[in-house]
């Protein structure tokens, strides 16, 4: 769309916003949305993209910069670096100087610059994951975590099949394919609004990750079993595992946030589904856990994390956490995977799982939590999808990549009770 001086200056307010807070960027951008109701479908896209677009390359950006990394400033290198507005583009909205400040912007080369910087990583964040990755690897990973994330869906089962849910989608108009990896995800071209549309209403389409959804072919519940999803939040994994249970045995969804949980409630209307149970607990430790102790078929445990795996969703992230923060969540997260494997009885499957791209996070955990318990043995991710004809190149534990697999970043380790 044109670009305005009007649009250019929310786009300055509307950033200025976003670097100063401290609350996740989808919060303020919507905050800042319904302040400017006067605001089209059009400009709010622009927007958005915009300054997710400065989030993406804060660093990068930055460094074109200068000494002097204004919102407005920054707005400009990404409209002009980031996404390629050329200077007729940029003419209604600039002046001569400014003309000229922007062409040694653009001009800047990023060759000489620190990796971190180069790659718009903070330092910290930087330095771990190149003990976990080659250079070349790890330039690739940052690449394809500042790509904007397409949208996918997962069909549910209990509605319709994949094949028919695509043929609806393209009949009004949407643009979709069958994601390469699950064999219920749905992939967008753009991102068309939903809300209203037919399936959606319906419940035969929901939002979900393509890599969030191999985590119930992982878990595997089979109709007639007990089952938990132990970090429910607002529950597009319930959703899929009741549908994958054909609404038959009990399902229980927890967790400690009711904000969240509320969110389950008409998604789950839609869906069809009887067999959800949702459970607010006060943590890991409630009383409504350890009644069940013993009592589980199988058990997924996504647990809250970095969320660093999602920087295609929200490159905010990786400004607002620390190395002190993840340190508190690995605390958090091993706790948690302890008492979720307290419910599993023996031959039961435990699934712990992460958005995260940091070993701590994931292997450190899942390590410390079997040389304490060895009455759990591990499962080998790759040979459970592999036999459900998922072919994705991983092994004993799941490793998901954007740049390799199109997803977000995702980890999950399979463990059975002996």
């Amino acid at each position: 769309m044109r670009l305005t001086p009007l649009l250019l200056k929310h786009a300055e307010q509307l950033l200025a916003e976003l670097l100063d807070s401290p609350f996740p960027a989808d919060s303020v951008v919507s905050r800042y949305f319904r302040q400017h109701r006067e605001l089209g479908h059009q400009e709010r896209a622009f927007l958005a993209e915009t300054v997710y677009a400065v989030l993406r390359r804060r660093r990068s950006l930055s460094a074109r910069c200068f000494d002097e990394p204004t919102a407005r400033r920054l707005a400009l290198a990404a409209l002009a670096c980031a996404q390629g507005l050329n200077r007729r583009e940029l003419e209604p909205v600039i002046g001569e100087a400014e003309g000229k400040w922007l062409a040694r912007a653009k001009a800047v080369r990023l060759d000489p610059l620190p990796a971190a910087v180069r790659l718009d990583l903070p330092d910290w964040l930087y330095a771990a994951l190149i003990r976990q990755h080659a250079a070349d690897e790890l330039e690739s990973l940052a690449n394809g975590l500042n790509q904007p994330a397409p949208l996918d869906l997962r069909v549910n089962t209990l509605k319709l099949g994949r094949d028919a849910a695509l043929d609806a989608l393209r009949a009004s108009g949407v643009d979709a394919e069958a994601c390469p990896l699950s064999p219920l995800g749905v992939r967008l071209a753009g991102k068309p609004s939903l809300a209203r549309h037919p399936l959606f209403l319906d419940g035969g389409i929901e939002v979900q990750d393509e890599g969030s959804q191999l985590l119930g072919f992982l878990l595997q519940p089979k109709r007639g079993e007990m089952v938990a999803d132990f970090c429910a939040g607002a529950g597009g994994k319930t959703l899929l595992l009741g549908a994958m249970m054909r609404s038959q045995g009990r399902l229980y969804a927890f967790d400690v946030a009711a904000k969240r949980l509320a969110r389950l409630k008409p998604r789950l209307a839609r869906s069809g589904l009887s067999n959800v149970h949702p459970a607010r607990i006060d943590s890991e430790n409630d009383l409504k856990i350890k009644r069940l102790a013993g009592k589980l078929d199988r058990v997924l445990v996504d647990v809250p994390c970095s969320g660093l795996g999602t920087l295609r969703r929200n490159p905010d992230l990786k400004w607002r956490q620390t190395p002190e923060s993840v340190a508190e969540l690995c605390v958090k997260q091993a706790s948690i995977l302890r008492a979720a494997a307290a419910l599993l009885k023996p031959g039961g499957r435990l699934v712990y799982a992460t958005c995260s791209l940091l070993d701590g996070e994931n292997d450190g955990v899942v390590d410390g939590f079997l040389a304490g318990h060895p009455d759990f043995a591990p499962l080998s991710a790759g040979d459970i999808l592999g036999r459900q004809g998922i072919a994705v190149d991983t092994g004993e534990r799941l490793r998901l990549m954007p740049h390799r697999h199109g997803t977000d970043g995702f980890f999950a380790a399979v463990m059975e009770r002996r």
